[in-house]
């Protein structure tokens, strides 16, 4: 008996603001799986990040989500987080007065109170949180700042990726998880993200470079282009399109 792929999207057509960007769209992810989808900039990635994880204002005009059987889009972007979604994003926003621990460990105990477990008290949380924030080079200081107010394009990274680690998604999305991030950061968000890799959490990596592909190896790479996948393949795909780039799926307008 096939158990139930973790996201399956069929036939999908959406966009923002009357403009359709996604076009008719297929991609089944099963529990386990990394998966890379690569593009030039301006293809349209990250507006499938974004419906994934329902920001408002994208509008599904066709087609079906499904997460773990259920439909995605009757869920409103809590209950997706609440559910086992999580998207690192391109650019992390900053909530001034918002330290970072109080955030996290609202978030964590909102995750945790929907899965029916005990919530987190301060002690408990502060120890696993600074246990995390370690192995991502994190100190305590850093914890005790506003969220992502003045932190480097480095820091907002690795503070993206503590998030997953203490809040153990289902389905983590990495959206131009690179961006911005020198050699030595992007190594150990690397790492971090490598750390989570199990045979029960699933990936999507979204990028239009191979480098970060050569420290988190996907299982399958797809080529994104005209609104949907032209090409799939294995992570062999990705060093193929450093070499030759993406001009021959991009049609000309």
């Amino acid at each position: 008996m096939m158990s139930t792929p973790l996201l399956e999207i069929e036939d999908l057509c959406a966009g923002v603001s009357g403009k359709e960007i996604i076009k008719d769209f297929n991609l089944t992810i099963n529990e386990g799986e990394i998966h890379a989808i690569m593009g030039p900039n301006g293809a349209g990635k990250s507006t499938l990040s974004y419906i994934l994880c329902g920001k408002p204002g994208y509008e599904i005009t066709s087609g079906t989500i499904k997460f773990r059987g259920k439909d995605l889009t009757a869920m409103s972007t809590e209950e997706r987080a609440r559910e086992g979604i999580f998207l690192i994003m391109q650019y992390p926003v900053e909530i001034p007065g918002v330290p970072v621990t109080s955030f996290l460990k609202h978030a964590v105990n909102a995750i945790r109170k929907h899965r029916g477990e005990p919530e987190l008290d301060t002690m408990e949380f502060i120890k696993m949180v600074r246990e995390e924030g370690r192995k991502l080079g994190i100190d305590a200081e850093m914890l005790k700042r506003p969220v992502n107010v003045g932190f480097s394009g480095g820091e907002k990274k690795r503070l993206e990726t503590l998030q997953m680690a203490i809040l153990k998604p289902q389905l983590a999305i990495l959206d131009e998880a690179d961006s911005g991030l020198d050699i030595d950061a992007m190594k150990v968000v690397s790492a971090g993200v490598n750390a989570l890799r199990s045979e029960n959490r699933s990936m999507l990596i979204i990028t239009h470079f191979q480098r970060l592909l050569n420290y988190v190896v996907p299982d399958f790479v797809h080529i994104f282009a005209d609104g949907h996948i032209v090409k799939s393949g294995d992570k062999s795909l990705a060093a193929e399109l450093e070499e030759k780039g993406y001009a021959e799926f991009v049609k000309e307008k």
